[in-house]
């Protein structure tokens, strides 16, 4: 798993993965001396890198950064991998983008222009980070949660779905990229479904409320 982006989200993700037996390659912005601590924390599976580096030593790669700086998301090494883009806009962090301000465009979609090689998979982006990591369940147990994903890959959606089951959780399929925005910021599916942010425990969520939150939002 290489890891481009390292924040919240991307932690919460590497830590889930390194728990599960898989190793993780992180990387930011700032370069891999700035998260020597990090990867010793999660232990011996976990290392640091530069995001070309993170990007061509992922089988999965994780873009969890800011939409404004997805023109410095490395393409080449991205070229026929599958890549899960956790990423939400926000225009007070990122800046106003006409074409997600005019809805013209998914986050997912405007990722894909400069990755446009890549097999693209929105997921992730819903959850509160400290949700993320604590309703993870094991296989088989009757409170595992329901996370949505959306993409125009089936190998890429059957590769995500693997290991989101790995790291405790299930998949709805939500569809395309160009659907991918009934998960968005602001939609009855982002944060709601997992309880208050005070709750930092959250609440697990089965596949019916997903697919009822994503069947109720408007854009």
């Amino acid at each position: 798993m290489g890891f481009i982006g390292s924040g919240s989200i991307g932690r919460t993700i590497a830590q889930l993965a390194v728990g599960a037996g898989h190793q993780v390659v992180l990387s930011n912005s700032r370069g891999p001396e700035t998260l020597v601590d990090t990867a010793a924390e999660l232990g011996p599976r976990a290392s640091a890198a530069t995001s070309e580096e993170a990007a061509a030593a992922g089988d999965i790669v994780v873009v969890t950064v800011p939409v404004s700086a997805f023109p410095h998301v490395p393409a080449a090494p991205l070229a026929g991998k599958t890549v899960i883009d956790t990423c939400n806009y926000g225009p007070e962090r990122d800046g106003h983008i006409p074409e997600l301000d005019n809805k013209s465009l998914t986050s997912s979609e405007l990722l894909l222009r400069f990755v446009p090689d890549a097999l693209l998979v929105k997921a992730f982006n819903n959850i509160f980070f400290k949700h993320l990591l604590s309703l993870a369940r094991p296989a088989g147990a009757a409170d595992r949660s329901y996370l949505p994903i959306a993409g125009d890959s089936a190998p890429a959606k059957a590769a995500v779905t693997e290991f989101i089951d790995s790291i405790g959780y299930r998949v709805v399929d939500a569809g395309t990229l160009a659907g991918s925005w009934r998960q968005a910021t602001g939609t009855p599916a982002w944060g709601t479904p997992y309880g208050p942010y005070s709750n930092e425990k959250g609440q697990p969520v089965g596949e019916d409320a997903i697919r009822a939150a994503l069947a109720t939002a408007t854009r």
